[in-house]
């Protein structure tokens, strides 16, 4: 924000200060923020791939001819590392407020699949959902603190969008046409989640100084939670071991 000269004059010395810091502040408190990283592991055997049996539409499976399509319940790499864990601040941001970005969040319906198949969106951001089968998808949100939404999306729509109105996590998004696809979002009211990659890990950004609980979700084997304070300009590690069942 630029003062001008009639500005400067109206305001004074005193007012130009004053607007310098409120406008300072933003920046000054970015600087203050902190993260949090971990690794989520798998303890003991993960169960084999379940193949996918998607020949009821031949689009779909013909997108798999290669190679057949996998259930994504527990997906376990090498070394026990867990991808598709939902990992957000479940407390500790008091009433602070975070305004809901205008950038959609996008998830795709690929080779009869979504992809993601776990994700995170804020509260009343934009949720795009794709299209790229030729064939019929029927997506249906199932939310209780939400209103559902389920339409279709025949091969020639090939984009929808949709917002959630209240927090929860986590959110089951199914198709009614195709039963083995499904996936989850976590809804929050705040941007601070993240989802372990194929190397397990995950980061937080951006957090304010604090005193958090951090969750972990997971589809099959449940939940865990941590206590971690966080300072200003500060990095602490949060790991998560889920048991195999």
């Amino acid at each position: 924000m630029e003062i001008t000269r009639k500005q400067a004059r109206r305001f004074g010395i005193k007012g130009i200060v004053a607007v310098a810091a409120v406008l300072l502040l933003p920046a000054l408190a970015a600087a203050q923020d902190g993260t949090i990283t971990g690794k989520i592991t798998l303890d003991g055997t993960p169960p084999a791939p379940v193949k996918l049996k998607m020949d009821a539409d031949p689009v779909c499976a013909e997108a798999h001819a290669s190679a057949p399509a996998t259930a994504e319940e527990i997906v376990a790499g090498s070394g026990g590392t867990l991808q598709n864990v939902f990992v957000y601040v479940k407390d500790g941001l008091g009433d602070k407020k975070f305004p809901a970005p205008t950038d959609p969040v996008v998830m795709e319906q690929k080779g009869c699949q979504y992809h993601p198949h776990v994700f995170g969106v804020q509260v009343g951001q934009p949720l795009k959902i794709l299209n790229d089968d030729g064939t019929l998808h029927n997506i249906h949100g199932m939310p209780k603190n939400s209103a559902q939404f389920n339409f279709a999306m025949p091969k020639f729509v090939k984009q929808k969008e949709t917002t959630f109105t209240a927090p929860e996590v986590m959110v089951q998004i199914k198709c009614d046409v195709h039963p083995w696809m499904n996936g989850y979002a976590g809804v929050l009211p705040h941007p601070f989640f993240a989802v372990s990659g194929a190397d397990g890990t995950y980061t937080i950004k951006g957090l304010p100084p604090g005193d958090y609980t951090i969750e972990a979700w997971q589809e099959k084997l449940g939940t865990q939670t941590q206590k971690v304070t966080v300072g200003a300009k500060e990095s602490k590690t949060a790991d998560f071991k889920f048991k195999a069942s």
